[in-house]
């Protein structure tokens, strides 16, 4: 029984409990989500490390006058709970229900949509000065975590807060985690902070020493303030964070509620930038989350008594094929190096990293830096290969521009979660790098459709000395298995893979199997279908595609992509550009809206990209009752 929970449905009820009542509700809301996670999946060791934050927040502030900002969002559980969401909770990432993450159509109290991490401070600031424009007092506060400080947009909004001394509170959730532990200079710097709890205690009895002298001189005042700054600088405490221009607070106990409200409390009576440093454990509370935060990031419904999985399912994940082939290849090729950010586990690459730890470089949440140290590693004679999923290569376009392909280097990036990833929604699905990449010279993009083709692609990618991008789905692999020795295929090749004469079928990557599926219930029907994987999206295999499409006339391309700009839009133009008369092309893609979150098979089929959905279409063009919309007919 939720005793207390069940009497919040907004945050101003809060107000009216005690401190005892409100650890005994941080209790209650940490079983309520460990609860209806184990059944629906979802983040669950971010969200439970900040339950008592998250309480501490809208007991001090007034939401929405008051504003919180949250940074990547997947954390923000018991703040959608809190805030009149507790009824409709069991439906969290499912079609139709709540976002995984701050939706503001959803809720008022959901002030910035995010999904990706970093950009919580400069978010907040600019609230602060539309805030301070418009004349009004409202409070605002950012939560960011130390994973997410890693990345360069994070300092960039430090800065610039710090350059106006705008009057905004950061919150600093350090839980020494991003999805994985956190690595580099930042992560020792608040280590040295949040293990040494003699610097805010030296601190807290050098300002309560000033404060019992009685009418003391202006200059005995001004010495004893440079002493206090000098002890701070020998100690290093809050340094970085005060040179930026914030007054530093902390090390706070992230889960006393008391401690966190007294603190708020305090900094609202500072003008300007303030930064409170608050410790917190990721995974608090429920004690398989505590040992294994990376595990518990993002689950799988699982069983509340141990924290297994309640999928059945062993077969490797397409994440996992990658893992294994690098240790492959790194066993074959003494230059390969592997580079991540900050998900190790996450890309599969821990894999490699456990067989040759001082070939992988984690560079933390910074893609773009990632991409460029690529660069460098090529130009040093390495052959780098840069994992990351599709959505967060976003972030290292110009860097895959300026850094990679005008310079022609010899750099792989292996494309992770490419096309509907499902449940975590518009923020991560990875339907647009074909539109991106595909207009960039020298690079070669491939996508493979089977744990064999991805094990080739990278070989062959790695030994190409040229830029390339390896794109593969989210989930399990196909199940043909993994090959014993490595082999390379020839770059820009196609592949046929079934004959016909009635309909032409050209699928990418995850799409191939379903075609081949939807050619088999076709044939059930008496009619013949031909598929071919063009495996290279860049360059096209121009003879075997434009001989096969002059020769059915009747083509559909599949692809788990947006349409604009994507595979299809690449045949459009072959054909366009050899002046083939005759062709009807029926491009099968995603629609020009934000695909939102629902599992990847209820997705699929909604856009016609399931088996069923290719041979309908195919049924109508074949026995000619073409559209002319190119669309997708099934609105989201």
């Amino acid at each position: 029984m939720m005793e207390l929970l069940d009497q919040v449905n907004t945050p101003g009820d809060l107000k009216a409990f005690t401190y005892k009542e409100l650890d005994q509700l941080a209790g209650e809301l940490r079983n309520f989500i460990i609860t209806t996670v184990a059944d629906t999946g979802g983040h669950l060791a971010s969200n439970l490390g900040v339950v008592e934050l998250t309480l501490a927040l809208h007991y001090h502030l007034n939401s929405p006058k008051d504003k919180i900002i949250w940074d990547v969002g997947h954390q923000c559980y018991p703040h959608k709970i809190l805030t009149g969401r507790k009824d409709k909770f069991h439906t969290i990432r499912q079609y139709g229900g709540l976002s995984g993450f701050p939706k503001n159509k959803e809720s008022i109290h959901d002030i910035i949509e995010t999904g990706h991490s970093s950009t919580s401070i400069s978010s907040a600031l600019g609230l602060v000065l539309a805030r301070d424009i418009k004349r009004r007092n409202d409070k605002i506060y950012a939560v960011i975590g130390d994973g997410a400080l890693t990345a360069g947009m994070a300092f960039e909004g430090l800065n610039h807060t710090g350059h106006l001394q705008s009057n905004l509170k950061v919150i600093l959730n350090d839980n020494a985690m991003s999805i994985s532990p956190n690595v580099g200079a930042l992560s020792h710097y608040l280590s040295n902070i949040r293990l040494d709890p003699t610097v805010s205690k030296l601190k807290e009895d050098i300002e309560f020493l000033i404060s019992r002298i009685p009418k003391i001189g202006t200059t005995v005042a001004n010495s004893i303030e440079r002493i206090k700054d000098g002890i701070k600088y020998i100690l290093i405490s809050g340094i970085l964070f005060e040179e930026f221009g914030f007054t530093y607070v902390g090390p706070l106990d992230g889960h006393n509620i008391e401690e966190l409200v007294s603190n708020f409390r305090n900094a609202d009576r500072i003008d300007g930038p303030v930064l409170l440093h608050v410790i917190t454990k990721k995974g608090k509370g429920y004690k398989p989350a505590e040992k294994q935060p990376s595990k518990f990031h993002g689950v799988s419904p699982f069983e509340i008594k141990n924290g297994e999985s309640k999928k059945n399912n062993k077969a490797l994940t397409f994440s996992e094929v990658f893992g294994h082939t690098m240790c492959k290849i790194g066993e074959l090729e003494q230059k390969v190096v592997g580079i991540t950010a900050a998900m190790p586990e996450g890309t599969g690459l821990n894999i490699f990293q456990d067989r040759f730890p001082e070939r992988v470089f984690d560079v933390g949440i910074a893609e773009q830096h990632g991409v460029t140290l690529a660069a460098g590693l090529a130009r040093g004679g390495l052959k780098p290969v840069v994992t990351l999923y599709s959505t967060f290569l976003q972030r290292a376009y110009d860097q895959v521009v300026h850094d990679v392909c005008i310079q022609n280097l010899p750099v792989t990036i292996a494309v992770d979660r490419c096309g509907i990833v499902g449940n975590d929604g518009e923020t991560h699905q990875g339907v647009f790098d074909l539109a991106f990449l595909r207009p960039i010279p020298n690079l070669v993009i491939m996508s493979a459709r089977d744990e064999k083709l991805l094990q080739q692609m990278l070989y062959t990618a790695v030994n190409s000395n040229r830029p390339t991008v390896v794109r593969y789905p989210r989930g399990d692999s196909s199940g043909v298995g993994l090959e014993q020795t490595m082999t390379e295929i020839t770059l820009g090749r196609g592949e046929v893979l079934q004959e016909g004469k009635d309909l032409l079928i050209i699928a990418v990557g995850s799409r191939v199997y379903p075609a081949l599926r939807a050619a088999e219930l076709l044939s059930q029907q008496g009619l013949e279908v031909g598929v071919i994987d063009p495996r290279f999206i860049k360059p096209l295999d121009q003879d075997l595609l434009l001989e096969n499409i002059k020769r059915y006339k009747k083509v559909i391309s599949v692809e788990e992509h947006v349409l604009a700009g994507g595979f299809g839009s690449a045949i459009l133009e072959l054909i366009n550009n050899y002046n083939l008369k005759g062709v009807q092309l029926k491009r099968l893609g995603l629609p020009d809206h934000f695909i939102p979150h629902g599992s990847q098979a209820r997705m699929r089929a909604l856009y016609q990209l399931d088996a069923q959905g290719i041979k309908n279409v195919a049924l109508e063009m074949i026995t000619g009752k073409v559209e002319i919309d190119l669309w997708p007919r099934r609105n989201a």
